[in-house]
């Protein structure tokens, strides 16, 4: 690794200092990315290839099945509630009344309405991982899939870091983590909905209001190499690695300021927040439209917690906040993804932990209910335009076909290009272990 003094640097918190610029690696909390190595090893396997992604959506405390995406209205009052279902553009599939643009677009969407084997606990862990929390808890755990994908994929050559989560604070919001792969190769976290407390190569960007400033040091800093010589001495790579850290990908995709306001209307804000939100995640809508920027600077996996889903209390209020927002973001993510040539290579996907009661109860909620749960997929070149699986009469139970955790992030892994069968990560022990225990959706992928 090169360290390159570009003498003194005033940074954006007003500090001036000597700073040290590390080609191929990003200092930033829970990751270092040997980028100029890596670049090497691609140019000569000549192994280069079209960057696949996946944007996931974790709705922590587990959103009603009964009403979102696999409604009842022919069971009794206490059981299908208040919504009614809308028709599709997929003929034969009706979802809830408080997502119109879902069901305006449908035909870009796949559902799973038969996902079994959750944990009845708040955490998103296998939505991450598609396994339990604790297995192989004393190594420390299974890796996220983003964490995985990292380590057996790599940076996309000249780009930002591998994964990314979004507003990771507290265990519902959880974004994934290394597991037995190390902290290393956890998410990059800038925390918080207002992206703050961001470190880049050891400076502190207090706020990324002041991200003008911020670039404007990196570009002080590549001139101060160039006096010195020091790019001349470094080598074709370590000259990419080193713009990639100079100019900061990952700080200029952070920037929405740079979006066309019509087009951050179209996302929304998702506010206003209110008291929905408690301990869980924003409504953040501009998250989205972050995870779509950070995936165009080459992140491979975005994670977005949104909103805080646990409705034990006035359900059906509850829904008709969080449900239009979560239509508004969802529809404009994928419209957006697909409108830059972008969708058959990124997956979405909109998932929580588990499932809601069939009955109501006397608090006008739903109470946890881990025996069946619901997800919706966009993209990654998906047999999309269907759904799959069903529930009993009173969506207490898978009926037919039903979906593990595992065979979902099989999926996953499959549309970045990863082949669940042969791929293996090595534990601390020294033993291989596979990503998961199971094959791809073979309806979304054939």
């Amino acid at each position: 690794m090169l360290s390159i003094p570009v003498g003194a640097t005033r940074l954006c918190d007003g500090a001036t200092r000597r700073t040290f610029l590390r080609a191929g690696a990003l200092a930033v909390p829970g990751l270092s990315l040997s980028l100029a190595d890596l670049l090497r090893a691609e140019e000569r396997a000549g192994s280069r290839s079209r960057h696949k992604a996946v944007i996931h959506i974790t709705l922590g405390g587990g959103p009603p099945h009964q009403d979102t995406f696999d409604l009842k209205p022919g069971a009794p009052a206490e059981i299908r509630g208040e919504f009614k279902p809308i028709r599709t553009a997929v003929p034969g599939l009706d979802i809830c009344e408080v997502f119109p643009k879902i069901a305006g677009l449908a035909d870009k969407f796949a559902v799973l309405r038969s996902i079994v084997g959750a944990e009845a606990r708040h955490d998103t862990f296998q939505c991450l991982t598609g396994w339990k929390l604790d297995e192989l808890g004393s190594l420390g755990g299974r890796p996220c899939l983003g964490a995985a994908a990292g380590k057996l994929l790599g940076p996309v050559p000249g780009s930002a870091p591998t994964v990314v989560g979004l507003n990771n604070i507290g265990t519902w919001r959880r974004a994934g983590h290394g597991g037995f792969l190390g902290p290393a190769h956890g998410p990059f976290l800038p925390q918080g909905p207002a992206l703050s407390d961001m470190r880049l190569k050891g400076t502190t960007a207090d706020h990324l209001a002041d991200r003008r400033r911020l670039l404007a040091a990196f570009d002080t800093a590549r001139r101060d190499a160039d006096r010195s010589g020091a790019m001349g001495a470094m080598d074709e790579f370590e000259k990419r690695a080193f713009e990639v850290i100079t100019s900061s990908r990952l700080v200029e995709a952070l920037d929405l300021s740079k979006e066309p306001e019509k087009v951050r209307q179209r996302y929304g804000d998702g506010k206003p927040y209110g008291r929905h939100i408690l301990d869980g995640s924003p409504t953040a809508n501009e998250m989205f439209l972050l995870a779509r920027r950070l995936v165009e600077a080459g992140v491979r996996v975005v994670t977005v917690p949104y909103g805080r889903w646990d409705s034990h209390l006035d359900n059906f209020h509850f829904m008709r906040d969080h449900g239009p927002k979560l239509d508004q973001a969802l529809t404009a993510l994928v419209e957006d993804l697909d409108a830059r040539g972008m969708l058959d290579d990124v997956t979405v996907i909109a998932w929580g932990e588990f499932g809601r009661t069939p009955k109501i109860n006397k608090d006008a909620g739903r109470d946890h209910w881990p025996e069946v749960n619901c997800a919706i997929l966009a993209g990654g070149g998906m047999k999309v335009g269907q759904v799959i699986g069903s529930t009993t009469r009173y969506a207490e139970s898978a009926k037919d076909r039903p979906i593990d955790f595992q065979e979902v992030l099989a999926t996953l892994y499959h549309n970045l290009g990863i082949d669940v069968t042969t791929a293996q990560l090595t534990d601390p022990t020294g033993r291989p272990q596979f990503l998961v225990d199971a094959k791809p959706i073979r309806e979304l992928v054939g």
